[in-house]
C-alpha cells in the first residue's frame, strides 16, 4: 500500500492520549500558597518526584505545577519502553562511565524492579509487561555491535541472548533481519499516558496538591523561600524540583546543555489474528533496529503496532512550536519503512500519527544539579529513554535537596555535567552537520566520517 493511502485516515494526535478514559483536568492554581516542596512539571520526572517525596515524608507539603495537562507532552506520546538502563544503553554507559558502569547497571535494574513494585502498591494500571527488548540488525555491519554489547553484558553478569537470522525471525518475522540481541529482563512495555494518569491519581491520594493548566512564568529567590509565579497565583516553597524537559527552563544555565529534538510516531489499526500470525511476535518484546537512525516499535494491548523513530529533527535556533508536531514527510517515510520491514502486512492502515519534542544533551542521558544554595534541584536530558530513568532522576533530586550524600549522589554521572552545546548559530550548524554525517554513516556500512570520528575522540560520539 502506498504510504499516503495507509495514512489517509490517521488522526493527528497521540494514540495514548486519545482515550475516552482520559481524566478531567485538575483545577489551576489561584492565589498565593506555601509548600515544603514545589515540583515544576507534570511529566514522569515531576510525578515520580512528588510521589516519592510524600513516600519519604508523608508530612511534607508538596505542590506540583503543570503548565498543561499531566502527561500531555513527551510523557504521553512516547513509545512506552520502560528500560532499566539509566545511561541510554550499555554501550553509551561504558563509553562515558566505565569505572562505575557495574553500579549504574545494578541501580538501573533495581529502579525497574521498584517501578513495578510501586505500580502494584499504588494500583496503577498501565499494562506493565516485562517483555524485554529485541535489538534487530538489518545490515551485516551491525552484527559486530551486537556481539560487542553481548560480551560487555556478560562481563557484568547480565547475559543477553544473541540470535542468528533464523532465530530472530522466529521471534519477529521480518525479511530485513540478519540477527538480533534479546534483553529478556531489562525492559518493560507500558501504556505511557495511563502511567502518567495513574501516578497523578496516586499523588493526589497521598496528599500532593496538583495544579494543572498552571504554567510557571518566573522563579525568584525570596529570602528563605523560592517563589514560583504563575498567571493566577504563586507558590513560595522551601525546596523546588524542576522536571520541565525540553521546554524553556526556569534556570538560564540549563539552556547551554539542552537541545529540543522532534521525534515522530505512527500507530496501526489492530492487527487481525491472521496478520499477527504472519509476523509472529508471540513474546511481545519491544523492538529497536541497530542503525544509527533507528526505528522502535512494539505491540499494544489490542495488537496495534506502534512504529516510531528514524528522523530526529532539530529546527535551527532550537525553536519549539506546535506546528512542528506534525511532519508529513516524516510520516510518509516512516510508513514506507514499516511496509519494507513487514511486507506481509500490506493493506494495514494507520489510525494515528503524531510527533513532539524531547530533550537531549551531549551525553544522551540525564544530567543533574542544584542551584540557589541547593534549595533547587533539576534533572533533564533523558533523550527519549526517560520512561524508566525519570524515577531514578527523581530520587537523585530528592537526595540532592535533602543535603545528604547517597550512593546515587556519589556517582560521577550525577556529579559531572555534560559538555555544553555552543551558542547559536554555531549550535545549529554543528547539529545539522552531525545529523547529515549520521545518515551518511548508515548508507556507508557504518563507516564514520572525519567529523563523527572527531566527536568520538572528544567523548561526544553521536550514534543515535
Amino acid at each position: 500500500m502506498h504510504p499516503q493511502r495507509a495514512l489517509a485516515d490517521a488522526e493527528r494526535r497521540s494514540y495514548w492520549l486519545d482515550r475516552p478514559a482520559a481524566p478531567e483536568p485538575l483545577p489551576r492554581l489561584t492565589g498565593q500558597v506555601t509548600a515544603g516542596l514545589a515540583v515544576v512539571g507534570g511529566g514522569f520526572t515531576g510525578l515520580w518526584t512528588a510521589l516519592m517525596a510524600k513516600e519519604r515524608d508523608p508530612s511534607l507539603d508538596v505542590v506540583l505545577l503543570e503548565g498543561g495537562r499531566v502527561g500531555w507532552a513527551a510523557s504521553g506520546r512516547n513509545g512506552g519502553f520502560c528500560a532499566a538502563s539509566l545511561t541510554h544503553g550499555l554501550a553509551n554507559g561504558l563509553d562515558r562511565w566505565p569505572d562505575e558502569i557495574a553500579t549504574l547497571e545494578r541501580l538501573g535494574r533495581e529502579n525497574l524492579d521498584e517501578i513495578e513494585a510501586s505500580l502494584v502498591r499504588h494500583g496503577v494500571d498501565c499494562s506493565f509487561e516485562r517483555t524485554g527488548e529485541l535489538q534487530a540488525a538489518t545490515e551485516e555491519w551491525q552484527l559486530a555491535g551486537l556481539d560487542e554489547t553481548a560480551r560487555a553484558a556478560r562481563s557484568l553478569g547480565r547475559p543477553l541472548v544473541r540470535l542468528d537470522r533464523e532465530e530472530v525471525r522466529a521471534e519477529v518475522d521480518s525479511p530485513t533481519y540478519v540477527g538480533g540481541l534479546w534483553d529478556r529482563e531489562g525492559v518493560a512495555m507500558v501504556d505511557p499516558a495511563r502511567l502518567a494518569w495513574g501516578l497523578r491519581d496516586a499523588c493526589v491520594r497521598l496528599g500532593v496538591r496538583v495544579a494543572e493548566q498552571t504554567p510557571v512564568r518566573s522563579l525568584r529567590d525570596d529570602g528563605p523561600l523560592l517563589e514560583l509565579r504563575t498567571p493566577h497565583g504563586s507558590v513560595r516553597a522551601r525546596r523546588v524540583a524542576l522536571g520541565t524537559g525540553a521546554f524553556p527552563p526556569l534556570l538560564r544555565r540549563l539552556r547551554h546543555f539542552l537541545v529540543p529534538v522532534y521525534d515522530y510516531v505512527l500507530m496501526t489499526e489492530p492487527l487481525s489474528a491472521e496478520a499477527l500470525a504472519a509476523v509472529g511476535w508471540r513474546n511481545r518484546q519491544g523492538v529497536g533496529d541497530s542503525a544509527n537512525q533507528f526505528h522502535y516499535y512494539r505491540l499494544t494491548d489490542d495488537n496495534r503496532i506502534l512504529w516510531g523513530g528514524y528522523d530526529a529533527v532539530y529546527h535551527n535556533g532550537g525553536l519549539v512550536r506546535p506546528e512542528y508536531d506534525q511532519r508529513d514527510a516524516t510520516f510518509e517515510k516512516l510508513a514506507g519503512h514499516f511496509f519494507d520491514t513487514f511486507p506481509q502486512l500490506e493493506g494495514v492502515r494507520f489510525t494515528h500519527r503524531w510527533g513532539g519534542v524531547i530533550d537531549t544533551c551531549s551525553r544522551f542521558s540525564a544530567f543533574f544539579g542544584t542551584a540557589y544554595d541547593s534549595r533547587l534541584a533539576y534533572a533533564a536530558g533523558y533523550t527519549g529513554l526517560g520512561v524508566g530513568a525519570t524515577r531514578f532522576g527523581a530520587n537523585v533530586m530528592l537526595d540532592l535537596l535533602s543535603g545528604r550524600e547517597t550512593e546515587r549522589t556519589r556517582l560521577g554521572m550525577v556529579r559531572r555535567m555534560p559538555v555544553p552545546f555552543p551558542p547559536e548559530p554555531v549550535r545549529s550548524a554543528v547539529i545539522q552537520l552531525t545529523r547529515w554525517s549520521i545518515a551518511r554513516a548508515d548508507s556507508r556500512q557504518g563507516r564514520r566520517n572525519v567529523w563523527l570520528r572527531a566527536l568520538d575522540a572528544m567523548g561526544l560520539g553521536f550514534d543515535s
